[in-house]
């Protein structure tokens, strides 16, 4: 399931099951790279919770989760952070931080 952050509903969304956050821009090219391997991996899992928050509108909660760059993918399991990663990475590299969450 893909959404896009909604006013203050992120700890509703992240305090249940796995959930990958996106901090993104529409305007950050690397972003942009990215976005398709997200989307390609949210038809894959339907199961899995994927988050994209566009930081220039939710800057508050960039900031509360220590975002300096971005794209930044967070990986949430039951409401806590457990990994993350920087900039444009593989579909490889991001589903198997998924399924290390799923064990």
């Amino acid at each position: 399931m893909l959404l896009k952050l909604q006013d203050k509903e992120f700890d509703s969304i992240v305090e249940k099951g796995i959930v990958l956050v996106d901090f993104y821009a529409d305007w950050c090219g690397p972003c942009n790279l990215l976005s398709p391997v997200i989307d390609e991996i949210a038809n894959k899992d339907p199961q899995l919770t994927i988050l994209k928050i566009n930081v220039d509108e939710h800057p508050d909660l960039a900031e509360k989760h220590g975002v300096l760059s971005i794209p930044t993918l967070l990986f949430f399991k039951d409401g806590v952070s457990l990994d993350s990663s920087i900039g444009v990475v593989s579909e490889n590299v991001i589903l198997n931080k998924i399924e290390i969450l799923k064990n």
